[in-house]
């Protein structure tokens, strides 16, 4: 049975600012700054006439400040971050976005802290950053230990990838039934590139029985999981899962495909 090799790679999302939204709101404060100088401009004008009402005015905002304090102070922050003069906090999505246009220094520099902090996006990346070696040097061990906190979680990123470490024996003592145990882990929550290798596994019967039923399932699954931009993968996919069905009888192939139209992600 001549199958398409493993799978070793994920593709990472990003995300656009909403630049439109922030102009306008800015332009909405920058209006308001123009009011309040012609209002303080007028006030000067009719000082005497109200400085008794003033005073008392005082009073009120003074104590509107000591119950309110928190409120407005809350609203404060988010005028100055919505203008820039509060430094947004680093996120796991500008880790993602510095890596996708390999400036890894940078992506290393804002995902580190977020994963010792427990970010699981960001200790995925990290982890993969370890396995490739962009940004700190390629570190099997190191990789595996931040696949592993992802994993658990809940990541199926970093489930698929200890699933290929330990194929593969990078980091871990080779063993083919730990590898399927992570890409059935990752498998569960819908992950292609998972039940594409586990397709392969129960194929050839590595790490696992071997089933040709269960695998025909599994790659059809993962065929109709690959996003459109993986066609390349897709097409891997079904290639695999036709070879499959060479050997397989009419029963086992309708069975497979019951199994391919019931099956959900955990």
């Amino acid at each position: 049975m001549s199958l398409l090799p493993r799978l070793r790679d994920f593709g990472i999302g990003s995300h656009r600012a909403h630049e439109a939204e922030l102009q306008q709101r800015v332009n909405a404060l920058q209006s308001a700054l123009e009011n309040c100088k012609g209002a303080a401009k007028r006030v000067g004008t009719y000082r005497r006439s109200v400085l008794a009402v003033g005073s008392a005015v005082l009073l009120a905002v003074g104590f509107t400040l000591g119950v309110y304090k928190d409120s407005i102070g809350r609203a404060g922050g988010h005028v100055a971050a919505t203008v820039g003069l509060v430094e947004k906090a680093p996120t796991a999505e500008a880790a993602v976005a510095a890596y996708q246009k390999n400036a890894y220094a940078d992506a290393l520099k804002l995902a580190q802290p977020l994963a010792e902090a427990g970010d699981v996006r960001a200790q995925s990346l990290l982890g993969l950053m370890y396995y490739r070696g962009r940004g700190p040097r390629a570190d099997a061990p190191e990789a595996v230990k931040w696949f592993r906190r992802a994993a658990d979680g809940g990541d199926a990123a970093a489930r698929f990838y200890l699933g290929v470490m330990f194929a593969e024996g990078r980091g871990v003592p080779q063993d083919y039934e730990e590898a399927a145990n992570w890409y059935q882990r990752a498998a569960d929550l819908g992950d292609p590139q998972a039940l594409y290798n586990l397709g392969l596994a129960y194929a050839q019967g590595e790490g696992v029985g071997q089933d040709v039923v269960k695998a025909h399932m599994l790659l059809n699954v993962a065929a109709s999981r690959f996003p459109p931009a993986e066609g390349g993968r897709r097409t891997a996919a079904v290639s695999s899962r036709d070879v499959v069905a060479k050997d397989m009888s009419a029963e086992q192939l309708a069975e497979a495909q019951r199994m391919a139209r019931e099956w959900k992600p955990q």
